[in-house]
């Protein structure tokens, strides 16, 4: 019997903001794997009755907290841009609770026959704690002005805005270093991607 087949998989994936990475954590859901996205579930953590609500309120104060009850995201960018203390706080509060979401969904994932659960975090380099949580890091790389011009194209940001965002974020040399397998999604078509894809799901069971 193929071991590949039939062990389970825990994949990291990672990419800069403006890589792709949403894109490539779509095209393995539909080669059959569950995605787990940890900025999915971050962010529901800081909507109206969000579990880091209370805590963020308590820590940042009213100003950071919007009427209808979520987090001010664009308050609380600018406060944890300019101050690194401040974005500790926030993650000592918010990382805990995703990391239990995480495995709440991974076990669901497994409980229903899943043989690869993919766990999507933005910052898996920068967090220290993943990489020994995953068999394999799977990194969707790209060239820096590709990620500002593709961030600026779909989100309307100001070039200072993205690089402010990928200044923040582990360098690709850092990404590349902690990468097992790296899809290069530069002057790919969308089949072309979902090809190298589908190559890289079928060695892990997919």
């Amino acid at each position: 019997m193929d071991h590949k087949a039939t062990r389970r998989w825990r994949i990291g994936l990672t990419g800069g903001i403006g890589s792709g990475k949403s894109t490539v954590a779509a095209m393995l859901a539909r080669c059959g794997a569950a995605v787990v996205d940890a900025d999915a579930i971050a962010r529901s953590l800081t909507l109206a009755g969000g579990a880091a609500m209370p805590a963020i309120g308590q820590v940042f104060g009213p100003s950071f907290v919007r009427p209808d009850g979520a987090m001010d995201r664009d308050a609380m960018r600018e406060r944890v841009f300019g101050d690194a203390s401040a974005r500790l706080r926030l993650q000592e509060i918010v990382h805990p609770l995703v990391a239990r979401e995480t495995e709440r969904q991974a076990a669901q994932a497994w409980a229903a026959g899943t043989r690869c659960v993919v766990f999507d975090v933005p910052l898996l380099v920068e967090s220290g704690r993943w990489r020994s949580q995953v068999d394999a890091v799977l990194v969707v790389d790209c060239t820096v002005p590709l990620q500002i011009e593709r961030v600026m194209a779909r989100s309307g940001w100001s070039r200072e805005a993205v690089e402010k965002v990928i200044a923040q974020q582990a360098s690709r040399a850092q990404r590349l270093c902690a990468a097992d397998v790296c899809l290069f999604n530069v002057d790919l078509s969308l089949a072309h991607l979902q090809q190298q894809v589908q190559e890289v799901g079928q060695h892990f069971g997919l």
